[in-house]
């Protein structure tokens, strides 16, 4: 089961007092300071595995510990100790207080796409081309692929994705003969008509969602994000940007979004009983619904997500792998371990959790592709998680210190969603902040 996005949204504010610190190692060089890391070969590789060795992975997935049996049963020489000590925000908070400390990190750690330019500028993530990881690039996805390179290094290897795609409950769409809205114009009208059919129906549920609208915006072709080293542009006023708000501001005015908070108690039941009647998210959602709201199988359908002008340009949300630091005293038994995980069997025992697959065979597959899932009523939904993945625009970057932009952005636009504020103006000053915090933190920033 993959809940990337779900921890990327519930990350604590207790991040803000440890963020200083990476930022501030960026801004004095980090990984694109010094000499070129040694390259070692696969020859060097394969003799680390037949040699004592224990690993420590950090990591809160619960498929990790599956895969580390099964790679010590190929080789036996090498334990994995995978320590769950915390999901996202945990986790990310203790491996800062180590990386500060200089001591006592793991040799790898679950890290998020959006939050690996945070550590690989600080230096405090090994490049993997060292090992001569960058001639995987075509195992992987382009959209994903990008996702795990900074700069001039390459951070991760890709494990899973999180394709945008319209999660919809057709049960409920049936009942107020609803057609499945392709564009945000026909989104806007299928929520007016559920809302003048019954008051208690939405079209959906937002109450301040950070990860939502990067996402919305990137597939609105926004592009508010950019980092060059210590350079740093925030602009939510760009052409992408705007056509988000004014778009998603619609929604808000038409009153036809549901106030409950995303994951409470309460927005289960909308879900399970099809008043929220649909969910604009990434492929993991699947994996929610099948666990969370079992009783309403049969009833939800997956298609594109809506579009910006008939346009099919799509996004990502949510997604991560391993990374190794750079306080691994066992680097090339880690870096044995790491592909295996993302581009070996390891792999293919994450993937048959549920996860979406982020390896171009994979998504090529017929036999995925055509796999029928009987909870969405026997329908063939890899294929559209496909299709969006191969849609994904281009360019995107994540800030350097995206953690804490997510954790402000309620502070900041919340207001918005509660008709106190219109969502440009909430986004300006989520701008203003970002761009203050960057200065801050020793960042030339525009």
């Amino acid at each position: 089961m993959n809940r990337w996005s779900r921890h990327r949204r519930t990350t604590s504010l207790l991040l803000g007092s440890v963020l200083t610190a990476v930022t501030v190692t960026a801004c004095g060089g980090g990984a694109q300071g010094g000499s070129e890391p040694e390259s070692v070969s696969e020859k060097e590789i394969r003799a680390a595995l037949e040699k004592s060795t224990e690993l420590t992975v950090w990591s809160w997935s619960g498929s990790l510990p599956d895969v580390a049996e099964a790679f010590e049963k190929k080789y036996p020489k090498v334990k994995i100790k995978v320590e769950n000590v915390g999901t996202a925000a945990e986790q990310y908070t203790k491996l800062q207080n180590a990386i500060k400390a200089g001591k006592g990190a793991p040799d790898l750690a679950t890290v998020e796409y959006s939050a690996i330019p945070q550590y690989a500028l600080s230096g405090a993530l090994v490049d993997l081309k060292r090992f001569g990881f960058d001639s995987l690039k075509d195992e992987f996805t382009p959209a994903t692929w990008d996702s795990v390179n900074v700069g001039d290094g390459l951070y991760e290897l890709p494990l899973n994705a999180g394709p945008m795609a319209l999660f919809y409950n057709k049960k409920t769409f049936d009942k107020f003969d609803i057609a499945v809205p392709t564009t945000w114009d026909e989104y806007l009208e299928a929520g007016k008509k559920l809302q003048k059919a019954d008051p208690e129906y939405f079209i959906s549920a937002d109450n301040g969602n950070a990860g939502l609208t990067e996402s919305l915006i990137w597939s609105a072709g926004g592009r508010p994000f950019k980092a060059d080293g210590e350079k740093i542009t925030v602009d939510l006023q760009d052409a992408g940007s705007k056509k988000y708000a004014e778009s998603y501001q619609k929604l808000l005015d038409a009153k036809v979004l549901s106030g409950v908070a995303g994951w409470s108690n309460e927005w289960f039941q909308g879900l399970a009983d099809g008043k929220i009647a649909t969910l604009t998210s990434g492929a993991w959602m699947a994996g929610i619904l099948k666990g969370s709201v079992a009783k309403a199988s049969g009833d939800w359908r997956v298609a594109p997500m809506p579009s910006y002008d008939g346009e099919t340009t799509t996004s990502v949300n949510g997604g991560g792998s391993l990374a190794m630091t750079e306080q691994s005293d066992k680097k090339l038994a880690a870096a044995a371990f790491l592909r295996y995980v993302s581009a070996e069997e390891g792999a293919d025992i994450t993937q048959a959790t549920g996860s979406f697959p982020a390896r171009a065979k994979a998504l090529a597959a017929e036999k995925f592709l055509g796999a029928e899932d009987e909870y969405f009523g026997g329908q063939e939904v890899n294929r559209v998680f496909a299709d969006s993945l191969a849609a994904v625009g281009e360019g995107w970057q994540y800030l350097p210190y995206d953690v804490y932009a997510i954790t402000i952005f309620n502070d900041k636009v919340g207001k918005a969603y509660t008709g106190e504020k219109t969502l440009q103006d909430g986004l300006n000053a989520w701008e203003q902040e970002l761009l203050k915090y960057g200065k801050d933190q020793g960042f030339s920033v525009n």
